[in-house]
């Protein structure tokens, strides 16, 4: 796993990780028991605190993602499918939203738009 950090952005670093962590986890590039990093190694190969590397850690244990393992370090947890599936859903929210902003802009109809949605999902390779 290779985590890629912006300093200058307006995300803060944990965040930056949790959300990595969790796209790997998503696209399934980690797979369950995968081993993390521990604390020290990541904050020493990102060049950042080893507090922020333990608060993106934290975050990612609160909500399921990783276990810790006393003595022998983190892992990745059985992901519960539920949390996956909300992650996704909330994700395709967002793109919906955008989609209708940009639909009214254009003044393209509600109809219209379910023709195309319709005409996507015909000829997309992922619903044959």
């Amino acid at each position: 796993m290779h985590l890629i950090i912006n300093h200058s952005s307006m995300v803060p670093i944990y965040e930056q990780i949790v959300e990595q962590i969790k796209e790997g986890i998503l696209k399934q590039e980690l797979k369950e028991n995968y081993p993390l990093p521990s604390v020290r190694t990541l904050s020493k190969e990102l060049k950042i605190s080893a507090l922020t590397v333990k608060k993106a850690y934290d975050a990612l244990e609160s909500e399921g993602f990783i276990c810790t393992v006393h003595g022998k370090g983190s892992y990745i947890a059985p992901v519960n499918p539920q949390l996956v599936w909300e992650e996704q859903r909330k994700e395709l929210e967002q793109d919906l939203e955008g989609i209708l902003q940009k639909a009214k802009r254009f003044d393209i109809t509600k109809a219209e738009l379910k023709d195309l949605f319709l005409l996507l999902l015909e000829e997309s390779s992922c619903w044959k």
